[in-house]
């Protein structure tokens, strides 16, 4: 059987599932289409919460930046480990406690105020409709390579998947749907990370082969990598190339920014009492941390196997996979010296993004590049990082069916994620916006044909995001991390945790934090990219980590407009008590 007739059957069965279910747990009320009726079991919870953290971003794209950044990739496990720790400690429970729907709903009610739960959806809004382009991407680049459709008709494909069970079923399809997309996702991540390391270091543990020696050597891998990449012109594998205050700044954000993440924090609403918000954070952590033991490794055995598959190799007697991803514009090759052989060092190979081409085969002699003229390093290799976990099985020449696998897995990453997404967005919508501020009188059933709509409106655009991405997968979903850090988490902190902050103070951080963030985002990565270095950097912090001081910015700026204004009303610290209340 071939290896796209599996893929076919592998996705089929798997989006038959996901409809199914969906079909199956129909929402009748606003309570079951926002939080699932609050009656999802912990270890249920603990499934979908893991699903709907463990995005593309985890699983397409974490490993592939590590492959590429080395050590210096190490921040995007520590900070989004370590912030979901803040999350469970610090905001889950006390936000369950409090009992409503959404993320906007506690700080319109904890800041008595209409305009602070406008500012609160337009952050939110911000934050998702920036993390959910990064999961349509992410659908689109499975769907154009193992289905061989068009980026673009995989969008739409997976907008089709993404409506039936978002729309249809709300918070409690969502949340089933979940649990089965996570048991998709962690095998078919796991079961090639186990043959791959059987294959390179004899040991069936990924995460302990990490660290072994190669099969028949008594070299270790990591001493391997860091010859190979020493020798191809890069810094060595296991050495930093970032400084130490933007390392910090990235962790930092992606911590923070986790732990104010609206589609994360509103899955603990959905469980039946406050102890269990404790319970499924506990079992969330268990399920994330399989995968995410694994990334390391997994990164590292992709980068051994893709630079020997394919270094100093005949163009002509280059493998399979590196033509397959070269046909779809994730790989390209330009032969710079004229000798027919494909180099991979250091250094870019085009000036620009991917490489154009003139009639979709990217065959030799075909390939154009639209205002990319060539670089004087000798490396002829483009590759979008985004593939890695992909084409690993691939380039370690796995049965076909791990590969089915790995399309499934990662389609139901990214499209978990990205109906958590869709859901926060369409209840802050109707929820927040409509029946809290400008429709009051709408009744329920009302309020929940505006989410549907909302929900349906919300997929559109994401399918826009998908077809025209503004970066690769990680890099927009740490924007959007950086970015709820700036806003979000100080708001809903300093709501649990200060009887002093008061309305005034908490609109003028989120706004500080929310505008000094996206305009440095927007400044070094979309107006002016040839900028993006350390050099223009303020203090050396990239844009990546900027969203740490976005939230210092906002902590300051809230206290201070705090501390020269009204203090909150009593019954506001009553409210702040009893939440904090055992």
């Amino acid at each position: 059987m071939s290896s796209q007739l599996l893929t076919y059957i592998f996705v089929g069965l798997s989006f038959a599932l996901y409809i199914g279910i969906a079909i199956w747990s129909r929402a009748s009320s606003t309570n079951e289409f926002y939080v699932a009726g609050k009656g999802v079991n912990p270890v249920a919870n603990g499934m979908a919460t893991a699903a709907d953290w463990m995005s593309a971003a985890s699983f397409i794209s974490m490993a592939g930046l590590i492959s590429f950044l080395g050590k210096d990739g190490a921040v995007y496990l520590m900070g989004w480990t370590g912030g979901y720790v803040l999350l469970a400690l610090l905001l889950a429970p006390y936000l369950r406690k409090f009992g409503q729907y959404t993320v906007p709903d506690f700080i319109g009610t904890r800041y008595y105020s209409k305009t602070a739960r406008l500012v609160a959806v337009l952050c939110l809004i911000f934050i998702s409709f920036t993390y959910v382009a990064g999961q349509m991407r992410g659908v689109g680049i499975v769907f154009s390579r193992f289905l061989e459709v068009e980026i673009n008709v995989g969008v739409i494909i997976g907008m089709i998947v993404v409506f039936f069970y978002a729309v249809l079923g709300g918070m409690k399809g969502i949340t089933y749907t979940q649990v089965a997309q996570y048991c998709v996702m962690i095998f078919a991540y796991l079961v090639p990370a186990i043959f791959i390391s059987i294959l390179i270091t004899g040991n069936p543990i990924p995460q302990l082969g990490f660290g072994d020696t190669l099969v028949n050597s008594s070299t270790y891998l990591l001493d391997k990598l860091d010859q190979l990449s020493v020798d191809l012109g890069f810094n060595a594998y296991t050495e930093n190339t970032k400084s130490n205050i933007d390392i910090f700044c990235i962790t930092a954000a992606l911590m923070f920014g986790t732990a104010g993440l609206p589609h994360v924090i509103v899955r603990f609403f959905t469980v039946p009492k406050v102890s269990d918000a404790r319970k499924s954070a506990g079992y969330a952590l268990v399920f994330i941390a399989l995968l995410y033991t694994t990334a390391p490794a997994v990164a590292a055995f992709s980068r051994v196997n893709f630079i020997e598959s394919i270094q100093e190799k005949s163009y002509i007697d280059s493998p399979d996979w590196f033509k397959n991803w070269e046909n779809i514009g994730l790989i390209a090759w330009q032969d710079k010296n004229e000798d027919g052989f494909i180099n991979y060092s250091a250094g870019k190979p085009f000036e620009g993004s991917r490489p154009i081409f003139s009639n979709g085969t990217g065959t030799q002699g075909e390939r154009e590049i639209e205002n990319t003229p060539i670089n004087d390093n000798s490396n002829e290799v483009y590759i979008d990082r985004d593939i890695m976990v992909l084409a690993n099985p691939e380039i370690a020449k796995l049965p076909a069916w791990v590969m089915a696998l790995v399309a499934a897995g990662g389609l139901a990453a990214a499209l978990s994620t990205a109906a958590g997404l869709l859901l926060v967005i369409s209840s802050s919508i109707s929820h927040d916006l409509l029946k809290k501020t400008f429709m009051p009188k709408i009744n329920e059933r009302q309020e929940l044909f505006y989410a549907r709509c909302s929900a349906a409106v919300a997929i559109l655009i994401a399918g826009l995001f998908g077809i025209y991405p503004p970066a690769f997968v990680a890099q927009v979903v740490a924007f959007a991390f950086g970015l709820a850090a700036s806003t979000i988490f100080p708001a809903l902190l300093l709501g649990i945790f200060s009887k002093r902050l008061n309305k005034e103070g908490a609109i003028a951080g989120m706004l500080a934090g929310l505008l000094f963030t996206a305009s440095y985002i927007i400044y070094f990565k979309f107006l002016f990219s040839e900028l993006d270095s350390s050099s223009y950097w303020l203090w050396g912090i990239s844009p990546e980590g900027i969203g740490f001081l976005g939230m210092i910015i906002n902590f300051a700026v809230a206290a201070l407009v705090s501390s020269v204004s009204s203090k909150p009303p009593i019954e506001v610290a009553q409210m702040v008590d009893k939440i904090r209340l055992p």
